[in-house]
């Protein structure tokens, strides 16, 4: 893992015993690169299909990536998904992966109610944790592909999961856990041979996207913020390469260029000291927060007090959970952005 993703996943993990390990992360995280994989795949079960489905395209079909390329010969039947959201898009396109990782504690099959019933009963096997792998796992499920779309896989793990399997590695035109959902969803659906249903649904989210830009055209005036703070006196704001910033920029807002460069290198994420606040004095400001423990000591601050987005009442304090919308822009895949929009859309109006 390198340098960028150190403090957000730090940070989420420290928070994770306050909120009974169900907060989710912030995705985001970095990596390395190098490579190409030509290795057959073993002969596997299947996964189970999920809901959706659909006709899959011709094989064989090659896919660039971080790494090089891969070429997967025939449909895949058991998938693993590396990718902290990756199981999302398989989910969409049909397919339940047989494993997939942990992301802090809360199961990929766990409660999230954009993918409930893509779940149903059916649970993968968790073969890591974040961009941990457990290497032998993975093997036992003998998998005809391996997706790691939103992750820092290493070359080494690409190289040696490249051995038994096929194994189609992060984007390589991103930095590591930076690439759009789009570019995800369509790398994805190419490797399970449904470039026509990924697109579809990529179409849908955009056409959800648009209708929110065309009914809050007021949205395209706002500067919006997402922020975070886990510790007393520590606070983060979210570039425009973080999947939360992102997802509101898709909701028309602007961001602000500012939080980017007071980022460090590859760091998608700008660590604020009280100090810095007045960076957050915009139009919208979006905390997303694990507890009312930490929105009652970001109010409390003295500094954040004295900020026109506080004193007028424009900063929005949304949990990850319960209701799980952060959980839902902090993913913004391809099932949680239509569940993030209903939820956020309506507090984001009402903010005048």
């Amino acid at each position: 893992m390198s340098a960028g993703a150190r403090p957000a996943l730090a940070r989420f993990a420290r928070s994770a015993p306050r909120v009974a390990v169900l907060a989710v992360a912030a995705l985001a995280l970095a990596a390395c690169g190098g490579g190409a994989e030509k290795t057959e795949s073993p002969s596997a079960s299947s996964s189970a299909p999920a809901d959706g489905g659909g006709k899959p395209a011709a094989f064989p079909v090659t896919v660039a990536h971080k790494y090089g390329s891969t070429t997967i010969d025939k449909e895949p039947k058991t998938i693993v998904t590396l990718g902290l959201s990756d199981q999302d898009a398989v989910l969409a396109l049909g397919v339940k992966p047989a494993g997939a990782v942990d992301w802090f504690k809360e199961k990929p099959y766990g409660k999230w109610p954009w993918t409930k019933d893509k779940w149903g009963s059916t649970q993968p096997e968790i073969v890591g944790e974040r961009d941990e792998y457990n290497i032998e796992k993975i093997a036992a499920l003998k998998p005809d592909l391996v997706i790691a779309q939103y992750s820092g896989m290493k070359k080494e793990q690409y190289d040696t999961l490249s051995k038994f399997t096929k194994v189609v590695a992060q984007p390589k035109e991103h930095p590591d856990y930076g690439a759009p959902w789009q570019l995800m969803t369509q790398q994805i659906g190419k490797a399970l041979g449904k470039d026509a249903e990924a697109a579809r649904l990529i179409a849908d989210i955009d056409t959800r996207f648009k209708a929110v830009r065309e009914k809050h055209p007021e949205f395209a005036t706002k500067t919006l913020a997402v922020a975070d703070s886990f510790e007393a006196g520590k606070y983060s704001a979210f570039t425009k390469t973080d999947p939360k910033a992102i997802f509101f920029s898709e909701l028309g807002f602007k961001l602000k260029p500012e939080i980017d460069t007071l980022a460090k290198p590859g760091w998608n994420v700008a660590e604020l000291s009280a100090e810095k606040l007045n960076v957050l004095d915009v139009d919208r400001l979006v905390w997303v927060t694990s507890s009312t423990e930490a929105n009652d000591r970001i109010k409390a601050e003295p500094l954040y007090k004295k900020l026109k987005v506080n004193q007028q009442k424009r900063d929005l304090f949304v949990p990850y959970q319960d209701p799980d919308i952060g959980a839902a822009f902090s993913f913004n895949t391809v099932l949680s952005i239509p569940y993030a929009i209903d939820e956020i859309e309506p507090l984001l109006a009402a903010v005048k």
